[in-house]
This record gives C-alpha cells, structure tokens and sequence, in this order.
C-alpha cells in the first residue's frame, strides 16, 4: 500500500509509473540504505554522463562514500554538480502465466542532491571507522587505524537523504484473468545475498576473531 501518510519530498522524487510501490518513509530508505555495500553515482560533466558504483554506509540522515583525492568522481562531485545515487536489491524473479506480466521483487533507493566534503580531521576519521564497522562489526578494533598520510590522500564526501524516494515489489505475479486457466508454471524464483565461510590468506598467523567465525 502506498504510504499516504509520507508524502515525496520533492517533484522529481514523486513516482508514477507503479505508485502503489512507492515509499518515502525514513524507516524503509534506512533499512535498503543499511543492507548495502555498494551504490552507484550517477552526474554529468564536460565528458558526458557517468554512473560510477562505489562503496557506501549511511551514518544518521546521511549517506556516505569516499575516494581517491585526484579521482574524477571526487572532483567532479565536490565541484557542486547535482548527483543522482542508487541502491537496488534484488529479491526474487517473478514468473507469470504471459511474458509481459513477469517482474521482480525488489528494493531500491534512489537519492537526489549535492555531495560535501566530510572535512572536519575527527569526523572524517569517525566517518571512516564507521565504515570498517560496516564491513565487519569490531574490526576496527583489530586493523592498524589510517595514518596522516593516508588521511591526506582521501576524501570522504556525503549527500543528505532528504530528497530521497524508496520503491518495492513483493509478492506473485499479478496474472490477467483471462490467463489463469493456462497450463503454465507461475510464481517466484527467490534471490538473496548468501554468506559464505571466510577464506584466511595462506600467511595469515592471527587467532580468528569472533566477527570471521560467526560471518557465515
């Protein structure tokens, strides 16, 4: 059901093809936000347009990604241009009795707006460390932290997620009626991220921490 209650929170996040699948609520955008490693950014400059995939995490009403200093997706981003980010997680191929009723079930995110530098020295490190927490909760603790240099030579830029729309799918498929009767096999074929036992590099000589033995 559409979430009447949260209305978009601008005029090019509004959705109207599949409205009902629309969602503009915090908690819903959160939620796909946090189950994802990777996002693509989408901008346009003097080259063209582009749509770059890159590491993400959300801290509070933000999303974040950081890069190289000299990197195009840097420069061009903190220049002021307008992006375009999105996160999508496929859940499932839905299979109908007629070719064009099939679909999936998904979630995804698309986030509209202008990227900043994160470039306060302890916030920029905050941010970070809460990165290598998303990759792995207590690794932080265990890795040799980012020193100066290290620092120097990356940038970690955020947009907000206040113009930000949300749009899922679950469920079969939504077969005709006049279909129903046909003798063809109609469902979901579900999909989802599995993980897998952690693969130590041949040199390791450290203990596995608990965060390694329970990842699977």
């Amino acid at each position: 059901m559409p979430q009447s209650n949260h209305p978009a929170p601008s005029t090019r996040t509004r959705v109207k093809r599949s409205a009902d699948n629309a969602r503009y609520d915090t908690q819903t955008l959160h939620d796909i936000l946090d189950a994802a490693y990777v996002c693509h950014v989408a901008f346009a400059d003097d080259k063209g347009t582009h749509c770059i995939p890159t590491a993400c995490w959300r801290e509070g009403g933000h999303l974040y990604i950081h890069g190289s200093n000299g990197g195009r997706l840097c420069k061009q981003l903190l220049s002021g241009i307008q992006a375009c980010v999105t996160i999508t997680h496929i859940d499932g191929l839905v299979l109908a009795r007629a070719a064009f009723n099939h679909s999936m079930n998904y979630r995804s995110a698309m986030i509209y707006g202008v990227f900043e530098a994160v470039t306060i020295a302890s916030e920029k490190r905050y941010a970070m460390e809460n990165f290598m927490e998303k990759i792995a909760v207590g690794r932080q603790a265990d890795v040799r932290p980012g020193n100066d240099k290290e620092y120097a030579a990356t940038t970690v830029l955020r947009i907000s997620l206040d113009e930000a729309v949300c749009k899922t799918r679950t469920g079969g498929p939504n077969d005709d009626a006049e279909d129903l009767h046909l003798p063809t096999w109609a469902g979901v074929l579900p999909l989802g991220v599995q993980k897998l036992p952690a693969i130590a590099v041949d040199e390791n000589q450290a203990a596995t921490p608990r965060y390694v033995s329970t990842w699977a």
